[in-house]
């Protein structure tokens, strides 16, 4: 009998993860539909209002309210940035509070990865926090390297000094 049970119980927690991860990811693809539809309310009420966006470029570590003015103009022109899921992987953690994911996208940018985490409030699952990267092909890293070595050795300068 406590097999059963015990079976039981680990089939609906399996059950509910998996509703939870369909969940997730119907709300990530919707995020970057309503950026593609460049639908500013939309986009941001998948975001938490403490939310964190990280963009390619190292200046770019937004706070919600800093992103949304940086990225209102975009919206504004009716043309914000278009991103499709290639692949995404979902975690949710066991107190279903909190969720990961990783994904390779199909953007303007050629293939990114991003990754981000979710977290459960009242209104349902939100982004809180989301990183994304340009996907460098490893047989490329020594050009681009190349390529941005001024670049970041200026800005590390910077860093580093204002560090001191």
């Amino acid at each position: 009998m406590q097999i059963y049970i015990y079976s039981l119980l680990i089939l609906i927690c399996t059950s509910c993860f998996a509703q939870e991860k369909s969940e997730i990811n119907t709300i990530i693809q919707n995020w970057h539909k309503a950026a593609a539809d460049a639908n500013f309310k939309e986009y941001f009420d998948f975001m938490t209002k403490d939310a964190v966006f990280i963009g390619t470029d190292p200046a770019e570590n937004w706070a919600c309210p800093d992103f949304k003015t940086f990225a209102k103009p975009y919206f504004d022109k009716g043309k914000a940035w278009s991103f499709s899921g290639l692949e995404r992987n979902i975690f949710v953690a066991e107190d279903a509070e909190i969720a990961w994911f990783d994904e390779l996208l199909d953007t303007q940018m050629g293939i990114c990865r991003g990754s981000g985490v979710l977290q459960k409030t009242n209104e349902g699952w939100k982004i809180k926090h989301y990183v994304l990267s340009i996907a460098i092909p490893n047989e490329n890293v020594k050009e681009i390297t190349a390529i941005k070595e001024k670049f970041d050795d200026d800005l590390m300068k910077k860093l580093r000094a204002v560090k001191n």
